[in-house]
Parts: C-alpha cells; sequence; structure tokens
C-alpha cells in the first residue's frame, strides 16, 4: 500500500504562528475525523517506523512533534513500539475508547513516553480517569458549540492535556483559536494572505544577501564576499550554522566563507545565501512561511536528483525556497526576479512551473496541499509514490536539522 499512497503533512502553529509539529497521514485519510482503516494505519505506522530506524534514532522531527492516526488493531498489536516516543504523538479515536485493550495500549504508550492525543470524542462523555492520560485533546472548529467544548475543557482543569483546534479555515478563526489559548492544526491557511501583510520593503539583512548572491553569481572573488558579509557578523554567523548543519560529510567544521568556497565551490554556497535569504525575513508572519520553503526547496531537491545533474537538482533547492518569497516579501513574483537575478530556467520554474525544474516544484508544492493531481504529477515524471514519500519525509527531517 506504501507503493500506492501518498503521504500529507498538516503544520500545527503555536501562538507565533511557528511550526511545533506536524501531523502525518496518508491522502485519502487527510480528514483527521474519520477513522483510518486497520490496513490504513498499519502501513502509516511501518512507513515511518522505517523512516525512524534509518535516522539518529533520537526522535522523528528534532524538535518537532508528530502526530500519526492510529486505529484500535495497531493500537492492540504494539504497531508504534519502533518509533522514538520523545516527540511522537499517537492520535486515538474516541470511539476506541470503549476497548479495554485500547486503554491499557494508551497507558503502556505514556508510560514508554509517547504523547497520546484524543480526537472525535465528546468530552462529556469521557472518563476524567482516561483523559488524564492524553496528552492533547482535538476538537474540530466547525462544531456548534466550540466556545462551549474549550470552557469545558478547561473546567477539567488537567495541567498535562493541551487542546488542539482543526478545520481552522480562516486566520479570523485562528484569531479566535489564539485568544482562547489553544493550538490550532492548519492546512493551506499559511499560504493564503494574512491581513495587515502587505508589500514589505526589503530589510538591510536581505539587501546584502541579493548583493552576496549577485556577486556569487558573477564568481566575485572571496575576499569580496567576505568584505561584505563581515559588515553584519550575526549574518555570517547564522550562514557558517546552516552550512556546518546540513551534514556535507567533510570531516571538517567550516570556519569562514572562504574556507566554505574552498570546500563547497560557488554553486552550493548559492542554496545557502537562499536560505538565508528567505530566513532573514522580520515579519511576524514568516515563521510558517519559511519553514514551507526550506521543506519545499529540499523537497524539490530530492525529487530531482535521481533525474538531473547534481549542478541542476541544486537549482532545483533554490526555486523550491524562492517559491514562496512573494509571500514573504508581499510583492507579486514578477516583482521578486526583479529584486533577485536567476537563471532562465528557475524564473521559468517560479512563473509557470514548467521548464525542466518546474514539473519538480509543482509536484513538491502539489504534496503540500492534498491534492488528487499528485498522483498524476508523479506519474508524468516517472517517480513513484514511494519515492515521493521517502523525498518529502526526508525534507521535512533535513530542515529540522538547520536548527530554523
Amino acid at each position: 500500500m506504501q507503493d500506492e499512497n501518498f503521504i500529507v503533512r498538516e503544520p500545527l502553529l503555536n501562538l507565533q504562528e511557528e511550526v511545533i509539529g506536524y501531523e502525518l497521514c496518508w491522502q485519502k485519510n487527510a480528514d483527521a475525523l474519520v477513522r483510518p482503516s486497520d490496513a490504513d494505519a498499519q502501513e502509516l505506522a511501518s512507513f515511518v517506523s522505517d523512516l525512524a530506524s534509518a535516522g539518529d534514532g533520537g526522535t522523528l522531527m528534532g524538535n518537532h512533534l508528530v502526530f500519526i492516526a492510529a486505529s484500535a488493531a495497531t493500537l492492540k498489536a504494539g504497531a508504534y513500539a519502533n518509533l522514538p516516543p520523545k516527540g511522537t504523538v499517537i492520535a486515538v479515536h474516541g470511539d476506541d475508547l470503549a476497548d479495554p485493550d485500547v486503554l491499557s495500549a494508551i497507558k503502556a504508550l505514556r508510560a514508554a513516553g509517547f504523547g497520546v492525543s484524543l480526537r472525535g470524542a465528546k468530552l462529556a462523555g469521557v472518563d476524567r480517569s482516561i483523559l488524564t492520560q492524553m496528552t492533547h485533546v482535538e476538537t474540530p472548529l466547525n462544531v456548534g458549540n466550540f466556545v462551549a467544548h474549550v470552557q469545558l475543557y478547561r473546567s477539567l482543569d488537567i495541567p498535562s492535556t493541551r487542546m488542539v483546534a482543526r478545520g481552522v479555515s480562516s486566520w479570523e478563526q485562528y484569531d479566535v483559536c489564539s485568544k482562547l489559548g489553544i493550538h490550532a492544526f492548519v492546512g493551506k491557511l499559511h499560504l493564503t494572505p494574512r491581513q495587515g501583510n502587505g508589500m514589505k520593503e526589503l530589510n538591510p539583512a536581505q539587501t546584502m544577501i541579493l548583493q552576496l548572491m549577485d556577486m556569487v553569481r558573477q564568481n566575485a572573488d572571496v575576499r569580496q564576499l567576505e568584505g561584505l558579509l563581515k559588515r553584519d557578523a550575526a549574518l555570517s554567523y547564522k550562514l557558517l550554522r546552516y552550512i556546518n548543519s546540513a551534514g556535507f560529510g567533510l570531516g571538517c567544521e567550516i570556519q569562514s566563507l572562504k574556507h566554505a568556497v574552498t570546500m563547497l565551490g560557488y554553486t552550493p554556497l548559492y542554496r545557502w545565501l537562499a536560505l538565508l535569504l528567505a530566513t532573514a525575513s522580520t515579519s511576524s508572519y514568516s515563521p510558517v512561511l519559511m519553514e514551507t520553503a526550506v521543506i519545499r526547496g529540499r523537497f524539490s531537491e530530492l525529487l530531482g536528483q535521481t533525474f538531473l545533474p547534481k549542478n541542476e537538482a541544486e537549482n532545483l533547492f533554490v526555486a523550491g525556497m524562492f517559491s514562496l518569497l512573494d509571500k514573504l516579501f508581499g510583492v507579486p513574483m514578477e516583482d521578486v526576479l526583479e529584486k533577485v537575478q536567476l537563471s532562465d530556467a528557475v524564473s521559468e520554474a517560479l512563473l509557470t512551473r514548467e521548464g525542466i525544474y518546474g514539473p519538480f516544484l509543482a509536484l513538491a508544492e502539489a504534496s503540500e496541499l492534498n491534492t488528487p493531481e499528485v498522483e498524476a504529477m508523479a506519474t508524468s515524471l516517472c517517480i513513484s509514490p514511494k519515492q515521493v514519500n521517502e523525498a518529502h519525509l526526508s525534507a521535512l527531517a533535513w530542515a529540522q536539522s538547520l536548527k530554523l
């Protein structure tokens, strides 16, 4: 089944609009109110377990939480035993609480250090002793008595349990959730305009990075690059931190820009400057967009690595990163491209999703949106669902390694 399904991720934001976790599910199970079948839940558990076994065994996604929906059968079968407990939250449906074996499994998960989230349940009908086993309680925003549901949750006064709102479809609803002091799962919300986030001027750091990128494209002397970068010590530190956190396998720590150019060359440096440009935003709206841009860039690159030469795959990273600069800067993409000098092929991908890079970028972008077009896009590129899923989760894990 892993060869037929596509992974969808849904970010969990905190009150600062920062991503603190993701839910992972199969595309056809994207509606969290519907319980996954035993087969779907088992396949997801197996797929994510395989990913975990290939990592360092600490956590799935660094400091981020990862929510995975369970079925009664997978809970009782211990399907999550191979996952790292820290940061992993197993979502349990309320209808399964009537099974004593499920309750025993929940207690075992909590004892092992896993989080457990309750969804699809009316709190008034759940025994308090069960609720105290939960780290999270989920409620859909579209229920008629949402505020009353939140008030009931608060009246229970269980400090160890946090409430998560689902189905938040507008920033107005998100603000309501923020005022109520709860977290909110969102899907495409962060990709929609936020009132008050109009056109922005580039800040001094971004202006400097654009200068550096133009100098790198022209193969300027590294001493000129260092001279410019030394004007902002914080920016220089951040660039070197990114380069050293990415795991190039060089066997040494990059100590300076000159060292980076000597060891890596100019093309990889350009990609790190692209990353630095996106993360140099000072907008309060930027945290979730920045992380999405990083994941999309790496995802696009991984999708193209098998088919394109290394330098062209790195261009895919830049295309993916820049595909959200219009939203980060609050200007049309055409205006972004006037400020940033890119190759014709990258510009074509950004404007039309066509050319050599466009289809890979379009596939990475579509994988965020839970659209049935993903399958046709992957097929046209001769990329299997398994390859897409592995690239998707690898990009997620890679982004966490940067410690944005």
